[in-house]
Formats: structure tokens, sequence, C-alpha cells
């Protein structure tokens, strides 16, 4: 039940922050309100770093803002490291 949770809950997650992210890409492009940063930032901390990498490749969105370039992937590695962590914890 947990791991159904958790799956439900990263797809989600992911989902929502891909769509955060092409739209705040369409808002750039129409020079209109934007998402902050560090709205971005928290999608990706909760969970949604991978669909933030999805859409920073697929709408060419912040991949020159270092902070993004280097930041995202480091949110991702300390997420699986978690996430390992606690499954071997757990698993024995």
């Amino acid at each position: 039940m947990l791991n159904r949770l958790f799956f439900f809950y990263a797809i989600v997650i992911n989902l929502l922050t891909f769509l955060v992210c092409g739209a705040d890409k369409r808002a750039a492009r129409r020079g209109s309100w934007r998402i902050p940063e560090r709205s971005l930032f928290l999608l990706s901390i909760l969970g949604g770093s991978p669909g933030m990498l999805l859409g920073m490749q697929i709408f060419r969105h912040k991949t020159r803002h270092a902070k993004f370039v280097w930041g995202i992937p480091l949110i991702l590695l300390a997420q699986v490291l978690l996430i390992a962590g606690v499954y071997s914890l757990f698993s024995h």
C-alpha cells in the first residue's frame, strides 16, 4: 500500500513540475507573469526533480542558469541517495 502511494505521489509531483516548467517557459516567451524560481525549486525538492530535468530539456527552459543546471541534478542525486538509504534501512 505504501509503495503504491509513493509511486502515485511521484507520478503526480513530477507531472505537475513538468507542466509548471512548460507553463513558465510559455510565460517567458509571452512576457507575462512568471512562476518564481523558488517555486520551481520547491517542486523539485518535494520530489519533482526528474520532471524538472525533463522539462528543462524538452522546453529548453532554465538551461543557461547555473543554479538550475547544477542545482536540480544535485537535488535529484540527494533524493536518490535518501531513497536508497531509507530502502536499505527497512529492507532487512
